[in-house]
């Protein structure tokens, strides 16, 4: 039983991490949002559609930085420590977001401009790739035992809190400042008040200390030995990505297709235009928040593999009939049904995934292996749903063929969800010539 002071030290620790992954998400959230205003800017282009395509290439490219993010700075954060891994990304989100906002535009810098922001968003990204990891992770270690889902819950809540605030600060720019002001001007405010608030984060992460888990381990693994621990559980982070897929795959689902495609572009496929989308948007934020904390609570109570087998098959067995029943009668209301639907299974599996990812990693390369899981299942999967999803209906006819990805993203995490065990036997740390006989048996098994 925790004393008063302890629970206030605690929840001081969630805190601290917590404000941390928010500032990185909303500086990702703010960037998507004005996407359009940020191209015009930095991008311009006889075509709007150039213009456009060459900010979005910006964008994509923190996700791309990620997985060399999560391996780099997860190996030092298993190697120094977790409080100064977190402090690093910060600043390091801190510099991108700086960048982002204090540029000046192609009319002034010329293609300075540009360039400049590309470093920012590949820095954004490059940190971005073990924020998640390294702060989950933390939380798992701090934990009070049989509550780590719980802890964990609140650094996935961050997330959510991020998203609603930058759709909320973008709307209510529009609604003070004139459109053509935005698109000058305006869309930089969001990204000067992140600078804002950074001192105050940085305060907090300073004043974090570092996990008893982390201090008690009697060996730290240096870079080579990260490496070689990667390797010989090649499987266990193939298993990572393909559990963490369906989290992404979900998330920008619900997020960047149904609440951005169908809105806009969805009059020749749906037959009609969303007008309350700021309403559905909240209302699915508010619902990620709250499935994600129960979700949490539950997975201490059940168990995380019963979760992720439940949650999986009812995903395999409802995504394509909800689509189907959306697009058969496309409504605002009906939208909202299905956003609810998938929001509550987005976050019931993903506050339980996220400890179960941890559990399974080596303990010795937890942060590093938790990381380069989730960041490559971020660019391969998450980025790639919106662009899958209106390819299949452009290639099939039918609105609702996109819950056909979901079903074979559903389909292996479930696979991945019975196969995955938790970590117990973790194996010596190899040394460098042993990485070199792991990875040329690897390359001769290949050719073989």
């Amino acid at each position: 039983m925790l004393s008063p002071a302890e629970r206030r030290q605690k929840f001081w620790d969630v805190v601290r991490v917590g404000s941390g992954n928010f500032l990185a998400m909303y500086d990702f959230f703010v960037f998507g949002y004005f996407t359009t205003q940020i191209g015009k800017t930095f991008f311009p282009a006889n075509s709007q559609l150039i213009s456009l395509m060459l900010l979005v290439m910006t964008f994509e490219s923190g996700y791309f930085m990620r997985p060399i993010g999560g391996l780099v700075l997860g190996a030092y954060m298993d190697r120094q420590g977790r409080r100064p891994g977190l402090i690093l990304t910060l600043g390091l989100m801190t510099f991108g977001t700086a960048v982002i906002a204090f540029t000046p535009g192609y009319a002034t810098a010329g293609v300075l401009g540009p360039l400049l922001v590309m470093i920012g968003r590949l820095v954004q990204g490059f940190a971005a790739g073990v924020e998640l990891g390294g702060s989950s992770v933390y939380l798992s270690e701090i934990a009070t035992p049989g509550n780590e889902g719980f802890y964990c819950s609140w650094q996935l809540a961050s997330v959510q809190l991020a998203a609603i605030c930058a759709w909320l600060l973008g709307m209510g720019l529009y609604g003070i400042i004139p459109e053509g002001e935005v698109t000058r001007w305006g869309w930089r405010i969001p990204f000067l008040i992140g600078c804002l608030i950074t001192p105050l984060i940085m305060v907090l992460r300073r004043s974090l200390k570092e996990t008893g888990e982390f201090e008690q381990q009697k060996h730290h693994p240096t870079t080579a030995e990260v490496l070689g621990i990667m390797v010989g559980n090649w499987k266990v982070v193939g298993q990572g990505i393909v559990l963490s897929s369906l989290t992404t795959t979900t998330f920008y689902f619900i997020t960047a297709y149904l609440m951005t495609y169908t809105p806009t572009s969805g009059k020749q496929v749906l037959g009609f235009i969303i007008r309350d989308n700021l309403i559905v948007m909240l209302c699915v934020g508010c619902s990620n928040l709250f499935w994600l904390l129960a979700g949490g609570v539950l997975s201490d109570r059940i168990g995380r593999r019963r979760m992720l087998l439940a949650l999986t098959a009812a995903d395999i067995v409802t995504a394509y009939p909800a689509l189907s029943w959306l697009v058969s009668a496309p409504s605002l209301g009906r939208l909202l049904t299905v956003e609810l639907w998938l929001s509550f299974i987005f976050g019931m599996y993903n506050a339980a995934m996220i400890p179960f990812l941890i559990d399974i990693m080596p303990p010795l390369v937890r942060t590093c292996g938790f990381s380069l899981a989730f960041s490559c299942a971020a660019a391969l999967f998450g980025v790639a749903t919106p662009a899958v999803s209106i390819e299949l209906v452009r290639v099939t006819g039918d609105p609702a063929m996109p819950g056909v990805w979901i079903i074979i993203r559903a389909t292996l995490a479930l696979w991945a969800a019975v196969v995955a065990k938790p970590y117990s036997d973790p194996t010596p740390a190899p040394g460098p010539v042993a990485v070199w006989k792991i990875l040329s048996k690897w390359s001769q098994t290949k050719r073989e």
